[in-house]
């Protein structure tokens, strides 16, 4: 069920957050309630104990939990902004898939596009328009470091990230002097709820105890975001094994991905 709240205060900026129960998303809107934004989150779990959170921060919440990965669901979400200026739009909203895509089911791995990417590129081409006919506004879009090398055993998920990356950049560049500014996060293997809906726990990077602290990735997002700068890599090791990225053959990063993400190369206790 939708939870609706009060109009957002008039002197309160408002940001749409998607994703927002749990993980990056979650903290991504905490980061707005703390600085001030007032919410619209969605997400296609429950949300009541993030809003109970969010309203703790003092910022006013409407939460929608619709299924972001259909247009009716993200109309949904822009049903409940009910035409208020949006001045944040932190799109970041995604699914993962494990296993090899042979042995994958069709219908998921269609969920994972169209949450990654049909339903995001729909929100932002309904939200973004607004913001430049105000001249103002701020997107971040959250990508992924996995866009930058073949995800063998999560082949889908890395090729929509890959496409998320590139159209962040795109998008930036088209609205460059539009005075709304858009900001791709790229996190690396994230300690969140990811590994284990995506059927990924028995793989090395499902079970490794390194993973980033999502807390730390919003922070660096928001940040950036609030910055105006074209993208973040949170964390020094990702950034490190994005730089590496883009040196090294295709099938050499198929390989180490392999290693990470088959089925059965769970880390040993």
């Amino acid at each position: 069920m939708d939870q609706p709240a009060a109009s957002t205060s008039a002197h309160r900026p408002l940001a749409v957050v998607t994703g927002a129960s749990s993980g990056i998303g979650y903290n991504l809107a905490r980061c707005c309630a703390e600085n001030g934004f007032d919410l619209v989150v969605a997400a296609d779990q429950p949300l009541e104990a993030a809003v109970g959170d969010f309203r703790a921060l003092g910022a006013q919440v409407t939460a929608v939990t619709t299924e972001l990965a259909s247009r009716d669901g993200v109309d949904q979400l822009l049903a409940a902004v009910a035409g208020r200026p949006v001045d944040a739009l932190l799109a970041n909203a995604g699914h993962g898939l494990g296993r090899g895509f042979l042995e994958q089911n069709f219908a998921e791995v269609q969920h994972v596009i169209d949450t990654n990417i049909t339903g995001t590129l729909y929100l932002l081409q309904k939200v973004a328009p607004d913001m430049r006919s105000r001249g103002q506004g701020r997107i971040l879009i959250t990508g992924s470091i996995a866009g930058f090398m073949p995800g063998s055993f999560q082949a889908v998920y890395n090729g929509t990230k890959a496409f998320i990356d590139s159209f962040a950049a795109a998008l930036r560049n088209e609205m460059k002097d539009t005075g709304v500014t858009v900001t791709c996060l790229m996190p690396g293997a994230t300690d969140t709820e990811f590994f284990a809906r995506a059927d990924m726990l028995d793989t090395k990077v499902g079970t490794d105890d390194g993973k980033s602290d999502p807390a730390d990735v919003a922070k660096a997002g928001f940040e950036a975001m609030m910055d105006g700068e074209a993208d973040v890599v949170a964390g020094l090791k990702n950034r490190l094994q994005a730089a590496m990225a883009k040196v090294t053959p295709s099938q050499v990063l198929a390989e180490q991905h392999r290693k990470m993400a088959e089925p059965g190369t769970a880390t040993q206790a």
